[in-house]
């Protein structure tokens, strides 16, 4: 039902949805629209494009598909519980809905066309609540018939477990190798436990495992084992060993000191276990997720005075010792700052994470660039040395005589990462990363390819999306197929013929009519009206457009506020060695509630006002019997008179005029 004009918002001209704005007086070009009188030659049909928040997921989950299957809409089979019917559904892209939904920057969010109304839907935490349910259920995924064809996937991280599980799905053999003791990379090395709990990960990866993967720890590939032998040993191989060594600063003294570490190497350090405490002032430069990470760390660690040269935390960083607890028992709030060469607001990092830290107590400051690190007579680090950054010209012009120095025991240099490229020499680049295709096929290297970080550092998230696309590219490969091209949407897509099988409505097989069938006499060759081995008046444009809130009927969709998560963050007085979970999952209740805030855009959600308000009761429900996600309603075009009431109000751009009698 639509909103009471009394009740939408005020303070918005997009809430309402309206054909022409005020001193419109010319209709839309013929082409588009023909009128005659009062009825038109275009006719409604049914349309599915991609939601934008689909389309902004960079693993390419069908967050709409799960959102209306939680909120109730798209049932699942009998004797399924709908929880699991969401997590199969989310899980066909990504297999890490819990840790995920508590890490994700969430770009989806951003897309997000709810926010054209008030705020977008909390996808991360239906996502979340999704992926807790499938742990305390101990849900399991199946690996497809045996292939017996072998891959080798190097690296046991975000995007290696992904391809693996993906592989497996497939039916193909995989052995994962890693150079650590644990799985995970940085997913477990790389994020605080505060925001991944190691119970969740350690839960979805197992999954992953139980499925049949091999797994080879503590070995390094063209040390432990040769290329050559790979080669040998298996049909292909996927490099997915991640960007695990820090960018060293670019300027003078940085890599003269020991006390100048990356932010990487500090978190490996700190998840491993081996860094319990800081020293004196820590600086760190960088401005992206890694950077919030480590001053969020240094805070909860704190430090403390009257430090043994053992103890120092570049010390632990670099591998030399590990502390002892009983020996920093007793520890003070750290003095932690990050700067950053952009402006606050131009930070990579999440706004709501640099928003925690300076609740947490870091000192943040932006338009700072390094310039020098200065060193003491005993070779350590003591202050580093900036410059002002000016932008009120548009780029970044250093300000001349603006120079000063920070103090500082530690700097944590945060500002971009390479790969560990020891024994695998033939395979980099001249930026320390490995090069890879659009099918991630590493070039002239045939059987050889690479997905994740080790091709460009990013989100979770892309990784995870890169080895989907990785493992398929990978399932040509060993089939001898050729490599299709990939869509301009390039996500997982709601596919009606699929959803018309698993519901038992499976279309005719098509057999073409002959030139004595009754069929052909009667209506013609291309006749298809009467026929079931069609789907009518639907097209499916999923894989190529993305649609527009424009395309929606904003005005039926009611205020309604997100139903939050509570997250924890303490402030400066609470941090000292706060490590508890930061968020707290939604009740079932307030998942259902908020899933329901999805506007479904692009996808019938049966709400009804294509058939209440046809004039000409054209607009039907399909029969019960035959009724399916996407097959709610069709047109009797004997009635329909082409009036468009059907598209203008429709909520979710599902409806187009198109169909003509010509």
């Amino acid at each position: 039902m639509a909103t009471p004009a009394d009740k939408a918002k005020k303070d918005s001209t997009d809430h309402t949805f309206r054909r022409y704005e005020d001193g419109d007086f010319k209709h839309l070009p013929w082409q588009q629209e023909i009128f005659d009188a009062d009825t038109t030659y275009k006719c409604p049909t049914y349309i599915h494009k991609t939601p934008p928040c689909q389309g902004s997921c960079p693993s390419g989950e069908d967050i709409r598909g799960w959102l209306n299957i939680v909120r109730g809409i798209e049932k699942p089979a009998e004797g399924l519980d709908w929880q699991e019917y969401a997590f199969r559904r989310s899980t066909d892209a990504n297999p890490f809905p819990s840790v995920m939904g508590r890490v994700c920057p969430a770009p989806c969010e951003d897309g997000c066309n709810r926010n054209e109304v008030e705020d977008f839907v909390g996808i991360n935490s239906v996502e979340q609540f999704i992926g807790d349910w499938a742990l305390t259920n101990k849900l399991a995924f199946t690996a497809g018939k045996e292939s017996g064809k072998k891959v080798a996937v190097i690296g046991g991280g975000p995007a290696g477990l992904a391809a693996a599980y993906q592989l497996r799905r497939m039916g193909h053999g995989v052995t994962l190798f890693d150079d650590h003791k644990d799985l995970g990379g940085m997913m477990r090395y790389g994020i605080p436990g505060y925001r991944t709990p190691r119970d969740v990960l350690d839960g979805e990866m197992d999954r992953i495992i139980d499925m049949g993967v091999e797994k080879r720890m503590n070995t390094r590939i063209g040390k432990d084992i040769s290329i050559k032998q790979l080669e040998k040993d298996f049909d292909a191989v996927l490099f997915a060993i991640g960007a695990q060594s820090g960018r060293a600063l670019p300027i003078p003294n940085a890599d003269k000191v020991t006390n100048c570490v990356s932010g990487v190497a500090f978190l490996s350090a700190f998840n491993e276990g081996r860094l319990k405490t800081v020293a004196g002032k820590v600086v760190v430069v960088g401005g992206g997720d890694t950077s919030i990470d480590v001053v969020s760390v240094a805070r909860r660690l704190g430090r403390i005075t009257n430090i043994h040269d053992k103890d120092r935390p570049e010390n632990i960083v670099l591998g030399h010792t590990a502390h002892d607890v009983a020996e920093i028992a007793s520890r003070e709030g750290a003095d932690v700052m990050l700067i950053s060469r952009q402006p606050i607001e131009g930070m990579t990092a999440a706004k709501h994470e640099i928003d925690d830290a300076t609740r947490e107590g870091v000192e943040i400051q932006g338009s700072l660039s390094p310039v020098e690190v200065i060193i003491d007579d005993d070779g350590r680090a003591t202050a580093l040395r900036v410059a002002k950054m000016d932008y009120s010209s548009g780029k970044a012009v250093v300000v001349e005589g603006s120079e000063f120095d920070i103090e500082c025991d530690l700097i944590v240099s945060a500002i971009g990462q390479t790969g560990n490229m020891e024994g695998l020499e033939g395979f980099g680049n001249e930026r320390g990363l490995m090069d890879a295709d659009k099918h991630y096929q590493m070039p002239d290297k045939p059987g050889f390819f690479a997905c994740g970080d080790i091709i460009r550092p990013h989100l979770l998230t892309t990784v995870i999306g890169q080895a989907s696309i990785a493992a398929i590219s990978i399932d040509h490969y060993l089939k001898h197929e050729e490599m299709v091209k990939r869509p301009k949407v390039d996500v997982h897509h709601f596919d009606l013929l699929d959803k018309l099988r698993e519901t038992n409505h499976t279309p005719d097989e098509y057999k073409p009519a002959g030139p004595d069938d009754e069929r052909a006499i009667d209506r013609g060759l291309r006749g298809t009206i009467d026929d079931d081995y069609a789907v009518h008046n639907y097209e499916d444009r999923g894989n190529a457009e993305i649609v527009a809130s424009t395309e929606l009927f904003l005005g039926h969709f009611e205020h309604e506020d997100r139903n939050k998560r509570v997250e924890t963050v303490p402030d400066s007085s609470q941090v000292l060695g706060h490590f508890e979970e930061r968020v707290a999952g939604l009740s079932e209740e307030a998942t259902i509630a908020e899933a329901k805030r999805c506007m479904s855009c692009g996808m019938c959600f049966e709400c009804d006002n294509c058939v209440i308000y046809c004039p000409q009761e054209a607009v039907k429900r399909t029969p019960k019997e035959h009724s399916t996600m996407g097959r709610y309603v069709y047109t009797d075009y004997d009635r329909c008179i082409g009036c468009h009431i059907c598209a203008d109000v429709c909520p979710t751009g599902y409806i187009k005029m198109g169909l003509g009698d010509h």
